[in-house]
Order: C-alpha cells, then sequence, then structure tokens
C-alpha cells in the first residue's frame, strides 16, 4: 500500500472526528481499511514464512502460518 492511500486513511479518520464523514468518504475509509488490513497481514504471513525458532537440541523449526 503506498503512502498516499495512508495519508488519505489518516485524513478521513481527523474528518470523521471533526466534522463528521458523508455516505461516500465512509465507504471509501471502508475500502481504503480493508486494503490496509490485507496488506498488513501479507507482509506479516510473508515474514513468518521467513521465521525459524531454534530449539534446546540445536534444530531449526520454522514458523508458518498456522492451519
Amino acid at each position: 500500500m503506498d503512502q498516499k492511500k495512508i495519508d488519505r486513511i489518516n485524513e478521513l479518520a481527523h474528518k470523521s472526528k471533526s466534522v463528521g464523514l458523508t455516505e461516500a468518504e465512509k465507504a471509501e475509509q471502508t475500502e481504503l481499511r480493508n486494503e490496509y488490513r490485507k496488506a498488513v497481514t501479507g507482509n506479516l504471513a510473508a515474514q513468518l514464512n521467513n521465521t525459524y525458532i531454534m530449539t534446546p537440541d540445536g534444530k531449526k523449526r520454522k514458523v508458518g502460518r498456522g492451519k
């Protein structure tokens, strides 16, 4: 997700707290937030897929997404 979209999310959040949002802005905010959530969870999943835990007996166990 690019910085422009993140800035728009923050802009809508501030406007929501001060003067309120129109229905179109609420829909845009929901769409942008969902896109942001997907990006965050995708990045976390990728990071976990490249993470290993070293067990006390010296073996490496891959940490991945739970099933």
